[in-house]
């Protein structure tokens, strides 16, 4: 037995009293010799939150101190929310007042206000939120801050342009030796030297000059440094890449499944570059269906403990942002040797599905094959084939392939998933970097079919890990907040709406999709995902809520995520891993996905609102439609369709009434017209006020002569103006159907 595991073991102990690292080293029955080692363990245990040192230099386990260890999200109000490597536990709930100098996504320790609720099971309606108050910074999440650099009359200073942090950082030293590199206004990479509570202003110092807001590529290149993103691959994991080769070999080939005459595609947008998930799909005897779902093979070439295994584990996944990929993996491996282009050979680890007629699994076979895919599809191009009748071999596959997938999907459905698609927004930029287009992207059935097929694999390797009893990484999606599903639910009331138990996971289902082609559908999609948590992972398979199933994994995705790589290692490798390691491996996964995610926003957001900036500056104002997502005392949250940004028409800038707000009736009231606002409405607006630093933007409502005496606004209207099924008389609800992961 390791030393650390000898040290948990005393402190986990009943008669265990805290101690400090002498009486440790004694305890253990080890010599003075040793003790230098037993306090260079303890200092691991101390950063990694599964021991607390007191304040008296005594060690003790965290827990029987009333202390938690996890990873504390922050929100624009100064507070934030903790959550630990068990995801069955709740969130700890931090006020601005509790939450120390702790920063978006740092480790911390809590102390907790009381202790944590038993574990719970998938399902089950959680108990209200645990709080507590950090009194550690276990680890900072990044060690610079980027911002944009200001000057007072004396001091020269950075507001961060992550407005989760909200205390701006001075430069003492600044200009001490004469003018500083920096011009103020440019954006900048500071590190906080000195920053000792919370009632202290934090002081830094400058590293490094990103420059001016309006140079080209600026924008960026500060969310790239802002998230510590990084861009270039080691030589030395170059160099491991290189060696590989470009083509699978017959030593490659030994031992795998010759799948290479299958008729095997892929399905990707028009401009991927990696492709790693490929299908095959034959009839049986008997309406049965072989179904093969074949996966990049990235295990077979990096092996663990290797130059590109260290740095697929520290970048975690890959980063899409507006404009570049960040990838996991070299691109010798992420768009060549594992790519699985059509044509080529490729290696491979697959599912072997046998269903019946009805989607249903018979049986699941695990493989390590040989591929070479027989064409490539975009997205387009398959679903213009699914809207017409199909012209070779090829195409009745995907026609056949498309009536499977919509059977599992009804499956799923029926089971209790929530259909919770919203379309993307896919921003196009221009040579200068501008944003010259908006494309949305539907959620249609050519991406359905894949994501299925892709959906099936993944549960169906879950419940092998789970029927061999091996530890392994989980992607876990815990159930939604309780307090913000009663406010949507009341919501839905003040709408004439009986949502039911949101908080039932299948009368949720049944209500989100009974509003499908209802004027508030996307109102109450909006407000669902709000309601919900951010999947993670774990090494605790207690489920995903979202997509309705106890038992789920990443596997189908290992060119751009270590989880699934793992995976691949647990299952096809038979990989036996340590859960300690396993438990930090998701801690460092679930961080870095958050982070990226963060950074694949910003560098959208700052586009678009650059866009509009660019659109005051030269008074040269769009209009845009918009839906009243939700309203509130400043004024009414809309969500610009066209744009798929988020914004605020604010209440005092409202022409044409003087507006109040009416929680009962939940909407704006004109109190001279009597005008109203409410959510579902859809607005004219153009934008009124940007704040870069804030990434916020303001709008104000476009009327026209013909609209103004209008009380209210249409399609919404009419769908409240029928009568409520609360309410007495014969007339009910309008009866409406069906309309992260």
């Amino acid at each position: 037995m390791n030393l650390e595991n000898r040290l948990l073991r005393l402190f986990g102990r009943k008669q265990y009293v805290p101690a400090g690292a002498d009486e440790i080293t004694k305890k253990l029955g080890l010599g003075q010799s040793q003790a230098k080692e037993v306090r260079r363990e303890l200092r691991g245990l101390v950063r990694s939150g599964r021991v607390v040192r007191l304040p008296d230099k005594r060690f003790a386990l965290p827990a029987e101190e009333d202390l938690v260890a996890g990873r504390i999200l922050m929100n624009r109000r100064g507070g934030g929310r903790v959550v630990t490597t068990d995801a069955s536990q709740p969130g700890i709930d931090i006020s601005p007042n509790a939450a120390g100098t702790a920063m978006h996504n740092d480790r911390v320790m809590v102390l907790m206000d009381s202790p944590l609720p038993h574990a719970r099971r998938r399902g089950q309606r959680p108990p209200s939120g645990p709080s507590g108050k950090v009194v550690e910074v276990l680890e900072r999440a990044r060690t610079q801050v980027v911002g944009t650099l200001e000057k007072s009359r004396q001091l020269w200073y950075v507001v961060p342009s992550d407005p989760r942090i909200t205390h701006d950082i001075y430069l003492p030293k600044l200009g001490q030796a004469g003018r500083p590199k920096a011009k103020r206004g440019d954006r900048v990479v500071v590190e906080i030297t000195e920053w000792p509570s919370r009632h202290n202003v934090p002081e830094g110092r400058l590293l490094d000059v990103i420059g001016s807001p309006s140079a080209a590529g600026v924008d960026v290149e500060s969310v790239i440094r802002q998230y510590e993103l990084p861009t270039r691959f080691p030589g030395k994991v170059q160099a491991e890449a290189r060696r590989l080769g470009t083509k699978v070999t017959s030593a490659d080939r030994k031992g795998r499944r010759d799948c290479r005459k299958h008729c095997v595609v892929t399905i990707d947008p028009i401009d991927a570059r990696d492709f790693d998930d490929a299908i095959s799909l034959e009839r049986l005897e008997g309406r049965r269906w072989r179904l093969w779902v074949h996966i990049a093979d990235v295990s077979h070439y990096v092996t663990p403990g290797s130059s590109l295994d260290k740095e697929a584990r520290r970048r975690g996944n890959s980063t899409y942002l507006i404009d570049r990929v960040i990838p996991m993996l070299p691109e010798a491996l992420s768009n060549e040797l594992c790519s699985l282009k059509p044509g080529v050979e490729r290696v491979a680890r697959s599912v072997e599905f046998m269903l019946n007629d009805r989607g249903r699994v018979e049986q699941a076979k695990f493989h390590s094959t040989v591929i070479c895919s027989k064409r490539r599809f975009s997205y387009e191009e398959a679903m213009a084939i699914l809207s017409r009748k199909p012209a070779d071999d090829i195409e009745r596959m995907l026609h056949d392939a498309h009536r499977l997938a919509q059977k599992l999907r009804q499956a799923r459905f029926r089971a209790g998933a929530l259909d919770l698609d919203v379309p993307e927004n896919k921003v196009l930029l221009d040579a200068k970097g501008r944003v010259s287009e908006v494309r949305r992207v539907e959620n249609d059935e050519s991406h359905q079919l894949i994501e299925e097929f892709m959906l099936l694999a993944n549960e169906a390797v879950a419940k092998e890990i789970k029927r061999r009893r091996v530890k392994a990484i989980h992607r876990v999606h815990d159930v939604p907040d309780t307090e913000k599903l009663d406010n949507l639910r009341a919501q839905a009331a003040l709408m004439g709406l009986r949502a039911g138990n949101l908080a039932d996971q299948k009368q949720a289902g049944k209500f989100l999709t009974a509003l499908k082609g209802h004027p508030l559908a996307d109102v109450f999609r909006i407000g669902y995902l709000r309601c919900m948590k951010r999947a993670c992972y774990s090494t605790e398979p207690i489920g995903h809520y979202g997509l309705a199933k106890d038992d789920y994994v990443h596997f189908t995705s290992p060119i751009r995520r270590y989880a699934d790589l793992i995976v691949h290692r647990v299952v096809y490798q038979r990989a036996k891993l340590d859960a300690t390691a396993l438990a930090t491996a998701a801690d460092h996964i679930s961080l870095t996905e958050r982070n990226s995610a963060d950074a694949e926003l910003d560098s959208k957001i700052i586009k678009l609102l650059s866009h509009l900036k660019r659109q005051l500056d030269q008074k040269k104002l769009e209009t845009y439609t918009a839906m009243v997502t939700e309203v509130r005392n400043i004024g009414a949250m809309v969500d610009i369709t066209e744009l798929g940004l988020k914004g605020l028409v604010k209440r005092l800038s409202l022409s044409g009434d003087h507006y109040r707000f009416v929680p009962e009736r939940g909407r704006l009231v004109g109190r001279l017209r009597g005008n109203e606002i409410a959510p579902g409405d859809q607005l004219k607006v153009q934008v009124e006020d940007i704040d870069l630093h804030k990434k916020q933007a303001d709008f104000r409502l476009v009327t026209s002569k013909t609209a103004k005496d209008k009380k209210r606004t249409a399609p919404a209207r009419k769908a409240r103006q029928k009568k409520s099924p609360h309410r007495k008389g014969k007339q009910r609800q309008p009866k409406v159907r069906r309309r992260r992961k």
